[in-house]
């Protein structure tokens, strides 16, 4: 059985264009993957990356909730350690208010920034991830009416807004089979970030489902996994499209965030690291190909992983690339 497939976009800043520029390309890219028949759009959260635009995932899940009619919308994640996890129910349960039955809230427990950024932001540290989780996961079911905060909860009389009669759909993401085993204790969805953390997700996707307890979220578990695809005409072009993502991942292997505005540019950059023994592993971490090698690549990944969806994340050196990508991916 093939995999649901949905995008992750995390609102890359191509060639010359500026951060804000990529923000209003992926309201493009969102309003394609509807067209398309994706079943989720996912925004992200970066901070301090010229590289990528979005830092506001839910800012940008308000906009595209005016820009989509049937796709579900969701968060890739937003770090819960950065907020207040009473500020996140009431940001959550506003967005399904405006778009009722298709919010998405993916949590993660990292900082999405390096840790001096991190102090910028006033977060927390990963340690109070539990605690702030379960917090948000009561203020959440109190304001849809599921589940009351009672007198004997630390949040008596503190009620997120608005209120239902409906919640977001919650997810965990995670790159460890640790932290995907607390999404299965949780009994909530599971994204494992396969981009980040650069392994297979078999192991952690089989974690999940040992783990996993039905809750008021879920009856049953739902364990997806995120991965690169580029999917061109031909494998060759699709290959020269890889350039500048290729070359930004090894750049940062160095610790340089580094914008490659033209594929020669990327090109020759990774021209003159062929013989980089890291090379081979950058190379790997993509599905790269036709349209017909990365859609078996992709199914491929999800039988092995174990995975019910593929969230297939939207690269390319352009827009127009980017939403080619996810025709082709689709058959279309």
């Amino acid at each position: 059985m093939s995999p649901v497939l949905s995008v992750l976009d995390l609102s890359p800043v191509s060639g010359t264009e500026s951060q804000a520029q990529a923000i209003r390309d992926t309201l493009e890219v969102a309003k394609a993957a509807e067209r398309l028949g994706y079943h989720r759009f996912w925004v992200a959260e970066h901070h301090n990356m010229g590289t990528l635009g979005s830092a506001a995932p839910e800012i940008l899940m308000a906009a595209l909730s005016q820009v989509t009619r049937t796709i579900r919308l969701g968060s890739g994640g937003v770090m819960l350690v950065n907020y207040s996890p009473l500020k996140v129910a009431e940001v959550f349960m506003e967005l399904e208010a405006l778009a009722p039955g298709r919010i998405d809230l993916g949590v993660g427990r990292a900082l999405g920034t390096d840790s001096r950024t991190g102090g910028a932001l006033r977060s927390a540290g990963s340690e109070a991830f539990p605690h702030y989780f379960a917090l948000l996961s009561a203020w959440l079911l109190d304001a849809a009416g599921v589940e009351p905060i009672t007198d004997a909860h630390p949040a008596r009389d503190i009620h997120a807004s608005p209120s239902g009669p409906s919640h977001p759909d919650m997810f965990l993401l995670c790159s460890s089979p640790d932290s995907a085993a607390f999404a299965g204790q949780a009994g909530v969805g599971m994204v494992y970030a396969e981009f980040i953390a650069r392994s297979e997700g078999a192991p952690s996707t089989a974690a999940y489902r040992q783990a996993f307890a039905p809750s008021v979220f879920r009856q049953t578990p739902w364990a997806s996994v995120a991965t690169i695809a580029l999917a061109a005409e031909t494998r060759e072009e699709a290959e020269r499209l890889a350039a500048p993502m290729r070359a930004g991942a090894l750049a940062n292997l160095d610790n340089e965030r580094r914008r490659f505005p033209t594929i020669d540019e990327a090109q020759s950059f990774l021209d003159a690291r062929r013989d980089d023994p890291r090379l081979p592993g950058v190379l790997a971490r993509a599905i790269v190909g036709s349209a017909a090698e990365v859609r078996a690549g992709l199914e491929d990944k999800a039988r092995k992983a174990g995975a019910d969806e593929l969230f297939v994340m939207a690269v390319g050196p352009s827009l127009e690339t980017r939403i080619r990508s996810l025709e082709l991916i689709k058959g279309l």
